[in-house]
């Protein structure tokens, strides 16, 4: 490292320090809170793929600047004297666990571990842990793999609305009745624009979680063709195969351990953690932490110059805006719950502890119901893919008044023959069109 970067590293050092060094004298609640604050901001260490500060590296930094006599070259990084050789071993132990490799290409460093501690290279009494032989053998080169590399190629979407990535990332903290709790955002980019079509953050990574991501984020931007996600079990579920498939939507999940795909949406849960996250304050709910997420994608993030499209991701996007697929009214009646029952001969069906009426024409068939969790009110009836309208919530009161002859139900007092009244009879709901919709049926 030159003169140059390590100037930068102790400016650095310097900068994270800088308020337990002064003058004053603080108190030990006050150390405390700011060690604290240290060790959890993400920080843009120079020349280091870290990001995070262990405050007893801070502590440490800090007393090499009093003790050097408050000069910033004392926070230069420093070099190790014996860099490159184990400092656990002596010489000969080292040439003959080289030489013990070298004679057992492709075993693994268990394997040659527990070799040289039978062959007496490794003596009983000495404690050299992994890592140090895996350095070892690292710096002779014998640890090398014959890689095979992929063709990857580098990708980007024609159109707008053509590919969307997405993913979770782990959030920090925030209060939910009074208590702090572990939060998640699901968010989702569009490939060609970068934009954002919506993110959120949820206090868990379950599938209800991203569904109701997932549809909000199709209200606001529409249908994409393609839906590019992980193998995490938020995205393998059948309700969301079910429902993607329903809406004309390709649901690809990349291969296992191999994030290089969804590339884009790791670069910009980056930018959060850079950019959003260290600006937010440690005491925060939940709700304000999405209002300031949704300021902050909407205000900055959304109109700043993107480094690869040379465009802001919203002129990008709305140049092609013309070319996107609205998403459907009744959107959330594709992302529905399904289960099959058999209809009763009293005309019910039973659904999460629930009793409904069925039409009279469906009694001992076996059924699909699709329903809401949070809407029990509205399930609808299916046989053999064709749709038998809403079932009716039973009421065991009303069907107590009822008078039934044949095939015709009426309720008391009775009309006269030849006269029913339209309204006192059964009629089967539709879930798509008509004036049912409308009505809230």
């Amino acid at each position: 490292m030159d003169e140059e970067a390590k100037k930068r590293v102790a400016e650095f050092r310097f900068d994270v320090i800088h308020d337990l060094i002064g003058d004053r004298k603080l108190s030990r609640g006050e150390r405390r809170r700011l060690l604290k604050e240290k060790s959890s901001c993400v920080w843009e260490i120079p020349f280091s793929r870290r990001s995070y500060i262990g405050s007893s590296t801070v502590i440490a930094w800090a007393r090499r600047y009093e003790k050097g006599g408050r000069r910033l070259d004392s926070l230069y990084p420093e070099a190790r004297s014996d860099r490159g050789r184990p400092r656990a071993l002596d010489e000969e132990t080292v040439l003959s666990l080289v030489e013990l490799k070298k004679g057992m290409k492709g075993a693994s460093l268990p394997v040659v571990m527990g070799q040289a501690r039978l062959k007496k290279i490794l003596p009983p009494e000495l404690k050299v842990c992994k890592a140090t032989i895996y350095r070892l053998f690292k710096q002779r080169g014998l640890m090398r793999r014959e890689e095979i590399f992929e063709d990857r190629r580098r990708f980007e979407a024609e159109l707008p609305n053509d590919i969307w990535q997405s993913d979770a990332m782990h959030g920090p903290l925030a209060e939910v009745g009074g208590k702090k709790k572990k939060t998640y955002l699901f968010a989702f980019l569009d490939d060609m624009s970068r934009l954002i079509c919506h993110a959120e953050f949820y206090l868990n990574e379950k599938v209800d979680s991203y569904i109701e991501a997932l549809r909000k984020a199709l209200k606001k931007r529409g249908l994409p063709r393609k839906l590019y996600v992980d193998n995490g079990p938020a995205f393998r579920s059948g309700l969301l195969g079910h429902a993607t498939a329903s809406l004309g939507i390709a649901l690809i999940h990349s291969k296992p351990y191999q994030p290089q795909g969804r590339g884009k949406i790791e670069r910009f849960f980056g930018t959060v953690r850079r950019q959003f996250l260290v600006t937010c304050p440690e005491e925060i709910t939940l709700e304000g932490l999405n209002e300031r997420l949704r300021l902050w994608v909407d205000g900055q993030y959304h109109e700043a110059v993107h480094s690869s499209t040379r465009q802001t991701p919203l002129v990008r996007y709305l140049k092609h805006a013309h070319l996107v697929r609205e998403a459907p009214k009744d959107l959330d009646d594709h992302f529905r719950m399904r289960t099959t029952r058999k209809v009763d001969r009293d005309r019910t069906v039973s659904l999460n502890g629930r009793l409904y009426e069925a039409p009279v024409n469906l009694i001992g068939r076996t059924v699909t119901l699709l329903y809401h969790e949070d809407d029990p009110v509205r399930v609808e009836v299916l046989l053999d893919g064709t749709s038998h309208g809403m079932l009716v919530p039973l009421d065991v009161k009303i069907n107590c008044k009822v008078r039934r002859r044949h095939d015709v139900v009426e309720l008391l007092p009775r009309q006269a023959e030849g006269t029913p009244e339209e309204e006192n009879r059964y009629k089967e709901g539709r879930i798509f069109g008509g004036q049912e919709e409308d009505d809230g049926i």
